[in-house]
């Protein structure tokens, strides 16, 4: 995953009002309990010192959430008087935090989002197709996209030599409405190289676009029979193919990603392992991505001076690199803003993983050649 999604945080010196909110309104009593999970949030955060002004901004931010039915939850993160990020979560948080600091407290965050894997969905039929284009933060674009050809479209009977004609005509202009959307479906995938592409919707329209892919992506293509363009058409099958092919892909990179780090840890300088070599690495900004088991629970600190790359286990490293005041923080707030202002990746791996000393490792962009 990438982090350019919270740059914006790292823009600020805080301190950090950050909130994690169950805003799920299911329930005929939701607005007392929403009101209820804010005064409890807002007794943290006076409890640690948060100003006025920002408890101000945070709880008008509360009371500005839309009644959302079902199961969901919100994000907030706030510094002197301002909510400066809001992220919607498609379920509630793990754990109500509200919390107060020297970082936005971004970790459970990153666990809770995942890996954010951008794919295309395309519903086919024989007019044309309505394609969704998912990018990072899982921001949805739809394309609806017109076939060209709208004469003949929709069968009629007819008998004799007749049917054999008018099924060639059929056919011909099925597969160009066809062609058009897929057609659009190979620019959006030049400009924005999914990871798959799922194809649903008629199934006759399904393989004329597919065959009119081109072959990398074609290769790509996850084809189903669930979705349909047509009204009313209950999309749970196919959302519930593409939850599926999303939670494939991040495996699959989570693995390929693990093979790359044994790979390299064999070679001088080319991987980290354990925080203090993590730590060094990305001071010099040479982390290309970080290997991390997400524990909430963990006591690990770091600490950190104004800049993203100033972080360390020791403070007298930053005191002799000009930093008068080190603060101290929770070591992964500190790696993850280090990680999002040097363009570096993080993954989350399961917490059997043994291989990471400590929980955390790193994939290098460059060997050191001193080691």
């Amino acid at each position: 995953m990438r982090l350019s999604m919270l740059r914006a945080l790292y823009d600020r010196p805080g301190p950090w009002a950050s909130v994690y909110f169950d805003a799920s309104h299911h329930t005929e009593d939701a607005a007392k309990i929403t009101e209820l999970r804010w005064r409890a949030a807002r007794e943290s955060l006076t409890g640690e010192g948060c100003d006025p002004e920002t408890l101000t901004a945070l709880e008008q931010a509360v009371g500005e959430l839309p009644a959302r039915p079902g199961p969901h939850g919100v994000a907030f993160f706030a510094t002197d008087g301002e909510v400066v990020l809001r992220r919607d979560l498609d379920a509630p948080p793990r754990t109500e935090i509200a919390t107060y600091g020297p970082l936005p407290h971004v970790m459970p965050l990153v666990a809770q989002l995942g890996e954010e894997i951008p794919y295309l969905r395309v519903v086919v039929d024989h007019t044309g197709g309505a394609i969704d284009e998912v990018g990072l933060g899982n921001l949805v674009r739809r394309h609806e996209i017109e076939g060209t050809e709208d004469y003949p479209v929709h069968k009629v009977p007819v008998g004799g030599w007749s049917a054999l004609k008018a099924e060639h005509n059929y056919d011909l202009t099925w597969r160009r409405n066809a062609g058009d959307v897929a057609e659009a479906v190979t620019e959006l995938a030049d400009r924005t190289d999914p990871q798959f592409i799922v194809v649903a919707g008629d199934p006759k329209s399904r393989p004329m676009l597919v065959a009119q892919l081109p072959e990398r992506w074609r290769s790509r293509v996850i084809e189903t029979d669930a979705g349909s363009r047509g009204a009313g058409a209950d999309p749970s099958a196919l959302e519930d193919v593409t939850v599926q092919a999303v939670a494939e892909q991040a495996v699959a990179h989570q693995q390929s990603i693990l093979d790359r780090f044994r790979t390299q840890l064999g070679q001088d300088g080319a991987a980290g392992n354990g925080l203090h070599a993590v730590v060094t690495a990305l001071q010099r900004g040479q982390v290309d991505t970080v290997l991390m088991i997400d524990d909430p629970s963990s006591t690990e600190r770091l600490w950190i001076g104004p800049e993203p790359y100033l972080l360390a286990d020791d403070p007298a490293f930053l005191r002799d690199s000009g930093v008068s005041d080190p603060q101290q923080v929770r070591a992964d707030a500190a790696i993850v803003r280090a990680l999002a202002g040097t363009d570096a990746a993080i993954v989350l791996v399961d917490p059997d993983e043994t291989g990471l000393d400590g929980g955390v490792a790193a994939l290098l962009r460059y060997a050191d050649a001193r080691r």
